[in-house]
């Protein structure tokens, strides 16, 4: 027989949004920003009642009550600001007002508030053993050093590097993903093999590798880099080449095969035959869990912000759900990016599972109709609540074949798009250089730094620098292009015409890109003048900052030409008259 209930929860909450599975995973916000919850409450009778969110950061021991108001049909509204980083605790409370009755409660969700650098940011991926003179030997941090005045005047805020770590010997790939590394008539490799098989007889994930420096020359690195206002992110790889300290001291942490040797990784369709892939379930896994937790916090303290995770999707989620939680309850100001090429669900299941940031198929997307539909996909629909994407036009893995043999104005594109559809864009080493020759085997560049020493010509007269510059400073002048989740698509007649914008407070910006880099295209283009804040028939000023040419318009509608020749779009600054 049931049991009878005791006189409580008179009132039903329920519905509360924005969540993230039920509040099975935590809602993501930036310092500052206004939290709005809704919820449906009612009770059974006519009495009247009355509700309030709570909430409290996690350093707090009080909670701190908002009122909420009625809205429509049983739906009710409430907001409060969140100013500090970290984990934040509400819930929703409601009450009758007469006669007295039991307060009901909600469940008590969760909220983390990351820091701004988790929302927007330019990236510079930098490949430090690349960055010198010599194509035969490594450069080192004080070259990587030397350049960071060039990468500031960009416009970058962040420098992004591959993995620094020591780098194996056995199984070492060569130019272009050779199975074997060249060597000299000693036995000793002529080329630096692939940074991301990390490990040999210098150390391992705790370590840099000789050929760029000591630890003293990177923390002078470090220190330089900060002293010109740049954000430093590592590229963290969780694998173990076979010379790696770790194949000796705890081979309980990997695979092995039948035979008891350690296995090597594999991520069909690829394998790789230079690195040991981790088994996180190995008999034990809380001291593997732990070290790999330490290398974070170690390198954090040596004055890395951000970790860009290499496939984190061939990982267990609670390893993730736990490493995230571990560190951002020590340190709150460290930023997770997840590289996970992989499908769409998993990719939003890692950020739900805590990771700041995501990579994206925005390198593969081509067609006005593609963008449009994934970046509401991203910006507009509940996934804005838990993950942030940044688009990079090509990666060391990744050069579209849109791009193979192609000049400058394709490249401008790209950027143009990267830099305007969303406010965390990156871009890696040699991308403003037009770097074009494509592998004829895999989705790659050939010659690529990844497996060996390369020198790039910074100043080639074949460069997209000023217009790089361009779009970078327009993101940093201008707030509206510093937000994520308030992108807008407006039509064009011309379905080679893209159109949108981007709004915070009185900064508007509104871009028209040519999606063919091969034929001026033009057409009119019928504005949401909502969504810039204008009156329907109101005139209005817009200066581009690509090409500095400015125009008065009147209305919704407006005719635009793009030369591909001139400029890939108008990045326009839309102002009231």
């Amino acid at each position: 027989m049931a049991e009878i209930p005791s006189k409580k929860d008179n009132l039903v909450i329920e519905n509360i949004q924005p969540s993230v599975d039920a509040g099975r995973f935590a809602l993501k916000r930036e310092p500052g920003d206004t939290v709005k919850i809704t919820a449906d409450i009612f009770r059974h009778s006519h009495e009247k009642y009355d509700a309030a969110i709570v909430y409290k950061h996690r350093s707090e021991r009080r909670w701190r009550k908002v009122p909420m108001h009625f809205v429509d049909n049983d739906m009710w509204e409430g907001e409060f600001v969140v100013n500090s980083i970290g984990y934040y605790d509400y819930k929703i409370i409601a009450w009758t007002i007469s006669p007295e009755d039991v307060p009901t409660e909600s469940p008590v969700y969760e909220l983390r508030v990351d820091p701004v650098y988790a929302r927007t940011g330019t990236w510079y991926e930098m490949w430090p053993k690349s960055q010198g003179n010599d194509p035969t030997k490594s450069a080192t941090f004080k070259d990587c050093e030397a350049r960071l005045d060039y990468i500031r005047d960009l416009g970058f805020d962040t420098v992004y590097l591959v993995p620094i770590h020591p780098i194996g010997i056995t199984n070492r790939k060569g130019a272009n993903n050779a199975l074997h590394a060249k060597v000299d008539k000693n036995g000793k490799p002529l080329e630096p093999g692939c940074p991301y098989a990390v490990g040999n007889k210098f150390g391992g994930h705790f370590d840099v590798d000789p050929e760029l420096g000591t630890m003293k020359d990177f923390e002078h690195f470090a220190k330089a880099a900060r002293s010109k206002g740049l954000r430093l992110a590592l590229d963290i790889a969780l694998n173990c080449s076979p010379d790696h300290p770790y194949a000796k001291k705890h081979q309980e942490w990997f695979y092995h095969e039948p035979d008891g040797s350690i296995k090597f990784a594999e991520n069909p369709p690829k394998k790789y035959e230079d690195i040991y892939p981790f088994d996180y379930y190995n008999r034990n896994y809380k001291a593997l869990w732990k070290e790999i937790r330490d290398i974070i916090l170690f390198w954090a303290d040596k004055g890395i912000e951000i970790f860009r995770i290499d496939n984190p999707h061939t990982k267990p989620f609670p390893f993730w759900e736990w490493l995230v939680r571990e560190v951002k309850e020590k340190r709150p100001e460290l930023v997770f990016l997840a590289e996970a090429f992989t499908r769409p669900k998993m990719m939003h299941r890692l950020a739900k599972a805590g990771f700041d940031m995501s990579y994206t198929y925005f390198a593969w997307r081509e067609q006005k109709w593609e963008f449009e539909e994934y970046f509401k996909e991203l910006t507009q629909s509940n996934a804005k609540e838990y993950m942030r994407g940044i688009l990079f036009p090509t990666t060391p893995d990744i050069f579209p074949k849109y791009l193979a043999s192609q000049g400058p104005a394709q490249f401008k594109q790209r950027y143009f798009l990267a830099g305007t559809l969303s406010s965390l864009t990156g871009m890696y080493n040699g991308y403003e250089l037009c770097e074009n020759v494509a592998s004829p085997v895999k989705e790659e560049l050939w010659d690529s730094e990844k497996y060996q020493y390369k020198v790039h010509h910074w100043d080639s007269p074949v460069n997209i620098h000023d217009f790089v510059r361009r779009v970078n400073m327009a993101k940093l002048n201008h707030p509206a292009l510093q937000e994520y989740d308030n992108l807008e698509f407006h039509y064009a007649e011309n379905s080679n015409l893209m159109v949108y914008s981007k709004k915070k407070d009185d900064d508007t910006i509104l871009c028209v890109a040519n999606m063919d880099m091969h034929n001026p295209q033009e057409g009119t283009i019928a504005l949401n003048m909502s969504k810039l804040g204008l009156a329907e028939d109101a005139f209005f000023f817009v200066k581009d900052l690509i090409t500095d040419e400015s125009y008065v318009w009147r209305g919704s509608q407006n005719f635009v030409r793009l030369d591909p020749n001139k400029a890939p779009g108008h990045l326009f600054v839309v102002k009231k008259l």
